[in-house]
């Protein structure tokens, strides 16, 4: 499995269940991994047979301008979501903190880890890219 990943990843946005947090933006912290089975462009040198992380950042950028969430939870399956869907990842870690929301503690925030799977696939009819039936994929024969 290679690993893909941004450390650190700040921006602005509105979300939370609170009062407080719903009229102005706060910052959120992203870290995220991204794996894929043996990346092509071990091989290859060419961007386009991996996950580009600025395209990812990119994306990061828009989502904190667009959604509409209120949970972490809900946020940190939704970046899950895209570097699955949108990236191919086949497994991610996503953690999403809020830096010093109370004076008291540095960060609060979720972390979660996901694996592309034939039943969410099936469900989602995505297809699964032609690498998962070699076997090179964990958990897919």
């Amino acid at each position: 499995m290679d690993l893909i990943f941004i450390e650190g990843f700040t921006g602005q946005t509105v979300i939370g269940i609170h009062d407080s947090e719903l009229h102005r933006p706060q910052t959120l912290r992203i870290d995220l991994t991204a794996g894929l089975p043996r990346s092509r462009a071990c091989d290859t040198d060419r961007i386009a047979d991996t996950i580009d992380y600025g395209q990812v950042r990119e994306r990061l950028q828009r989502l904190l301008r667009e959604h509409r969430l209120q949970l972490l939870e809900a946020f940190a399956e939704t970046v899950a979501d895209i570097l699955v869907g949108e990236f191919g990842a086949h497994w991610v870690r996503v953690v999403v903190t809020k830096p010093r929301k109370f004076d008291d503690v540095e960060a609060v925030g979720v972390a979660i880890e996901r694996r592309r799977d034939t039943q969410a696939d099936a469900r989602n009819d995505t297809p699964l890219p032609s690498l998962t039936g070699t076997g090179t994929a964990p958990g897919l024969r």
